[in-house]
């Protein structure tokens, strides 16, 4: 069976009820999409956790962690920002974190990682923008 989004109403309350997104690939360089998206959301009052193994310090004012599994607090929703054929392991740290969902960036799919974190418990959106949705879904903020 081909995957399917949640519905527009779904990853509306999944927006309203979540506070702390990890970005895993968020750059630190302010013209990279990651960067231009993850600060847009801040922006509108959610809690962005940096994740990028190749940087080390702050990212957007908040510490950036190698990998989801260091990240010491609740993670509502794993927004991922790599490529398509780098995201099963993601999926596998995503469920073993006890996010609530998965969420892979406009561009990004992979049938194997949706699978993997389904069945893990979490909810998934793939090739969708955050942003976007967030700015036709919530333009008022949350």
């Amino acid at each position: 069976m081909a995957f399917e989004n949640p519905s527009r109403e779904r990853i509306k309350q999944i927006l309203t009820d979540a506070h702390h997104i990890a970005v895993v690939g968020l750059s630190d360089k302010p013209d990279r999409v990651s960067y231009m998206v993850a600060e847009a959301m801040q922006q509108k009052g959610y809690r962005i956790i940096p994740v990028n193994p190749m940087v080390s310090g702050t990212i957007l004012g908040e510490t950036c962690y190698a990998s989801l599994k260091d990240i010491p607090e609740k993670v509502d929703i794993v927004n991922v920002f790599r490529r398509s054929d780098q995201v099963v392991p993601v999926a596998e740290e995503s469920v073993a974190i006890g996010a609530k969902v998965f969420w892979l960036q406009l561009g990004i799919a992979n049938e194997e990682a949706a699978r993997i974190a389904e069945e893990g418990g979490l909810e998934v959106i793939m090739d969708r923008c955050i942003k976007v949705e967030d700015s036709i879904l919530l333009p008022g903020g949350k």
